[in-house]
């Protein structure tokens, strides 16, 4: 069983309400917009409010977790070849989008 990711863990709960409705809605800021009695604009600023939100909590993510890779290093219990390797791989891994 996956764990819930991080960036959904760091949201508050009334923005994954938000995006709830936003995938219920298949997606359509109109029809966002019909729901919480604002504008277009309103909603699809939200809407960039939520994604920067989301990039962020990744990016902390990512950086905890080279981080450790790098500590491994200096703390000499990883090689610099393997360190190399599982960091490049992470990060395409991450490109691709393949969060596991």
């Amino acid at each position: 069983m996956n764990s819930i990711p991080e960036w959904i863990a760091e949201l508050p709960k009334e923005d994954l309400n938000f995006i709830k409705r936003f995938v219920l809605s298949s997606g359509s800021l109109k029809e966002m917009a019909g729901i919480y009695g604002v504008t277009y604009p309103t909603v699809r600023s939200r809407l960039d409010r939520v994604i920067r939100q989301i990039q962020s909590a990744e990016e902390k993510e990512e950086e905890a977790y080279i981080s450790l890779i790098k500590k491994m290093v200096l703390d000499e219990k990883l090689e610099f070849d393997a360190a190399t390797v599982l960091i490049r791989e992470y990060r395409k891994e991450k490109r691709n989008g393949n969060d596991g």
